[in-house]
């Protein structure tokens, strides 16, 4: 029986294929593109298939935001600090150009060596990145910058610091501001998407992820622990809770697959950078003719929609 998300997939290509297009206009990519999602929804996807999508999405040659940055952006000034306690290496914000316009870009960085991982804390952000992001967030809207966020992190930081300095209030008010944005937001989980430290980033108009990353109120280990008191069952917990880029389309909690090269992204980093930009370009065209206020209804009344149970 189809899902009510695989249904409005396939509403949506019938009225795509209504339409009379010119030979090579941008309708007909997206066209395919849908095609391509409806038929990824009918695939049987096995247990070994999503814990597979777990070791990509945790693969340590992976590309990370500032790899994406650096292959899709033009003029990248980074941005550095929260003007109020200190500068979280954890999340990279800046601006940059990209496809001809100017943009803010939010991500989580992790590192590639262990001094990297230290400093950059493994990709989980402290109150101090999500405030910094909330300040590059708030300038984006100021000038009428659109905001692409880049997801990749195994959760906030959950140190004893962290929630002194105000952790909870933090990642809340950053989905907030999200929330009341005037100007287009895409988000893109790139490799883990764990818990309120991806949230935080992910309250945005389109809300895509790449094919072998994974989305997930928490890491497999974790449920594995508190259902089975054993960590090393969490083969078994993603198979349950199946936080692969499928299975999040067809809950209707993100709005496209971006595909990766054979084999994971990386394999061709730059080729993984091309279907990220493309898809994302394609996002931000559809967005930007949407008037602002129409923009924040329709991004309030998405995220209201979601876990809601009839």
């Amino acid at each position: 029986m189809a899902t009510d998300h695989e249904l409005r997939l396939r509403e949506r290509l019938a009225r795509l294929r209504s339409v009379n297009l010119l030979g090579g206009a941008r309708l007909s990519a997206e066209v395919e593109k849908l095609q391509r999602q409806l038929e990824r929804l009918a695939e049987e996807t096995t247990d070994e298939d999503i814990w597979r999508a777990v070791e990509l999405a945790r693969h340590q040659d992976r590309p990370y935001t500032l790899d994406y940055v650096e292959r899709l952006l033009d003029d990248w000034f980074e941005l550095r600090g929260d003007r109020g306690r200190a500068d979280d290496h954890a999340i990279v914000a800046g601006l940059g150009r990209f496809e001809g316009r100017t943009v803010a870009l939010v991500g989580q960085q992790k590192g590639r060596d262990i001094k990297d991982r230290i400093d950059r804390n493994f990709g989980s952000a402290h109150p101090e990145g999500y405030r910094k992001a909330m300040r590059v967030m708030e300038l984006a809207n100021r000038h009428d910058f659109p905001l692409i966020t880049l997801v990749d992190t195994p959760g906030a930081y959950p140190g004893v610091a962290a929630e002194q300095h105000g952790q909870g209030g933090a990642i809340a008010r950053s989905q907030a501001t999200m929330v009341r944005l005037s100007v287009p937001t895409v988000a893109c989980v790139i490799g883990e998407g764990g818990s309120g430290g991806a949230v935080a980033l992910a309250v945005s108009d389109r809300v895509l992820m790449q094919e072998n990353a994974i989305y997930t109120v928490i890491s497999p280990e974790g449920c594995a622990a508190i259902l089975w008191r054993d960590a090393g069952e969490a083969k078994k917990a993603a198979a349950a809770f199946k936080p692969d880029a499928v299975h999040c389309l067809e809950l209707g909690v993100i709005d496209g697959i971006v595909p990766e090269p054979e084999g994971g992204a990386h394999t061709n980093p730059d080729e993984a950078a091309r279907l990220l930009g493309e898809s994302v370009r394609e996002a931000l065209d559809e967005l930007e003719s949407i008037p602002a206020d129409e923009l924040k209804r329709r991004r309030r009344a998405r995220f209201r929609s979601l876990g809601v149970y009839a």
